[in-house]
């Protein structure tokens, strides 16, 4: 049998992280995780070293049970964390000896076994229908049983929070029959989520005092104060937080993992991971979120990719001294970086830190800068937007520094590319079966020769770039690695983003386009502006292919010298 205490964490069996993102975690809605999914999800947990991985409801459901069987006989070994089956107490009207669901827990084989008991007297007298001293020894007796089968026992008190307000004796004996029987944690559950910070860490610390047993918190984020409420449970006497991945749960959600263990080893300074283990949150928290098929949380604190990110000049000015002056920690610490966000709100310390963060060193060039900055600012104010656009930024910044700080203007980022355009047309052929065709030509020089291409494609883009490749094809031999994989389009409305339009005669609205594309190993952006969408996405076509020249050219891929693409 495998282990039943974490191990190799600094604080050892003193403070238990609890994983639960197998269990609670895929209740969430649009989550369905096969056995594959589920051992791997455990996998990525314990590389990051968390105590306790609960693995789900062996005996309730299939794919719980054939889970167990698979972690158990050498398919999941485990490190750092001890593995935990979930399930109930025994029924009313049997011994825990023949009950099926714990004989099912102890078949699973997991070292440790995690119980869920009511501890409202609503909930016992009215959803179990028994009265509490069965309910009592319901607990005590499944508890004894499975300790005495050498199991270590963890109880989930359900509503307890709101069984403790209603009726506080009762739910203070679950919690004792679980201690007499001999469990190690009592775990005080939100299970509504209506707790607010203040109130649930007065029960706790006054719960602490009455019992004496040891603690734990389990909250749900009904008012967003999961995280919260699960730090202020720590700081009154809890010694074992039950979190999920990402938040994810059922309504709203569970206390997130990775914010809960972020300010755990940064504002209480708890050793609860292994060395290192602090530096793979974000790592880990963007594999767990593919896993569950889910997009990372771009604002998600800690982990997320907004974390760090700075838009307003002020910011970047103080930033520019002294990064801690706004962000709360040194991203690193939790495996994240610190982003400028270059918009029309950016002044020159912004740019000037953007430029360092895609290799562009504008330090020491104040005339282009000064360009840069106001480029910037006017291209913003006709719809463009370079906030997910670094690639296209990048052109833009060198295109600035190679014109020595001379104001710039044209539709090109970049004075030299792998090509030059001479002209291209796109037309659409609507058939007679209903069938509608896009076929493009394009006319480029390339290495001084002039070459004419035509290409069909399922839309006007499509084909574009179909009849572009089929042109640069035999001159660029890393094309075929590059592949657009997103293309995003959105109209801009004169007066609604762009005040500046407004004054454009017979113009209706702008387009906005960006396209994000991929060598293999790296993805970049790049964005175009104009009032028909197929210029727009022309613009970005040529940008994403310059850019990937322009690397190719300096010996590094796109993404490479502190560019992160988007």
């Amino acid at each position: 049998m495998n282990r039943s205490e974490p191990a190799d964490t600094p604080l050892g069996d003193d403070f238990h992280v609890y994983d639960t993102t197998l269990r609670d975690g895929a209740q969430r809605e649009g989550i369905a995780y096969s056995v594959a999914d589920k051992l791997t999800v455990a996998r990525l947990l314990d590389e990051l070293g968390v105590g306790f991985v609960e693995g789900g409801w062996p005996g309730a459901l299939p794919k719980d049970t054939e889970f167990f069987q698979r972690a158990t006989s050498g398919e999941l070994p485990l490190k750092h964390a001890a593995l935990v089956a979930f399930g109930s107490t025994r029924k009313a009207d049997t011994t825990a000896d023949r009950d099926k669901q714990v004989r099912a827990l102890l078949d699973s084989r997991a070292p440790v076994v995690t119980l869920v008991a009511k501890s409202d007297r609503r909930h016992i007298e009215r959803a179990l229908g028994v009265d509490v001293d069965t309910a009592c020894a319901m607990v005590r007796d499944t508890v004894s049983f499975l300790v005495g089968e050498g199991r270590r026992v963890f109880l989930d008190a359900e509503h307890f929070f709101d069984g403790y307000a209603y009726d506080p004796d009762t739910a203070l004996r679950v919690l004792t029959a679980a201690g007499e029987g001999g469990a190690d944690v009592v775990v005080l559950c939100d299970t509504n989520g209506g707790q607010l910070p203040l109130q649930l860490a007065a029960t706790v610390e006054e719960v602490g005092a009455r019992t004496g047993l040891r603690l734990g918190i389990h909250c749900q984020d009904d008012t967003s104060c999961a995280v919260a409420n699960t730090i202020a449970a720590v700081q009154s006497g809890a010694t074992h937080v039950q979190c999920t991945a990402n938040g994810y749960g059922e309504r709203a959600g569970n206390a997130d993992l990775f914010a809960v263990l972020g300010n755990l080893v940064t504002k209480l300074e708890m050793d609860v991971l292994p060395p290192g283990g602090a530096a793979e949150l974000t790592r880990v928290s963007h594999a767990l979120a593919e896993m569950a098929n889910i997009a990372p949380d771009a604002h998600q604190a800690y982990v997320g990719a907004s974390a760090f990110a700075h838009k307003a000049g002020l910011h970047a000015s103080a930033i520019k001294v002294d990064p801690l002056l706004y962000n709360h920690i040194d991203p690193p610490v939790v495996g994240n970086d610190m982003r400028v966000l270059v918009t029309e709100m950016a002044g020159r310390a912004s740019l000037e830190l953007k430029g360092r963060e895609l290799g562009v060193d504008l330090t020491e060039r104040p005339e282009a800068l000064t360009s840069a900055v106001d480029r910037v600012k006017t291209l913003e104010s006709q719809g463009w937007s370079f906030e997910a656009a670094d690639a296209s930024l990048e052109l833009m910044l060198r295109r600035v520094i190679d014109s020595e700080g001379e104001p710039v203007s044209g539709e090109g980022f970049l004075p030299e590319g792998p090509f030059e355009l001479e002209s291209y047309r796109v037309v659409l052929d609507h058939r007679p079966d209903g069938e509608v065709i896009s076929e493009a030509t394009v006319k480029v020089l390339v290495s001084g020769e002039r070459v004419i291409a035509t290409a069909e494609g399922n839309g006007p883009v499509h084909a574009l770039d179909a009849a572009l490749r089929k042109a640069l094809s035999p001159y660029l031999e890393w094309l075929d690695s590059v592949d657009l994989t997103d293309y995003k389009v959105r109209i801009l409305t004169p007066g609604a983003e762009t005040p500046s339009m407004q004054g454009h005669p017979g113009t209706d609205a702008v387009t906005r386009v960006l396209i994000e594309s991929t060598d293999g190993a790296k993805e970049w952006t790049t964005v175009g502006v104009h009032e028909n969408i197929v210029e727009a996405s022309w613009m970005a076509l040529c940008d994403a292919l310059v850019h990937k020249s322009m690397r190719v050219s300096a010996g590094v891929s796109p993404g490479s010298d502190g560019h992160r693409g988007t």
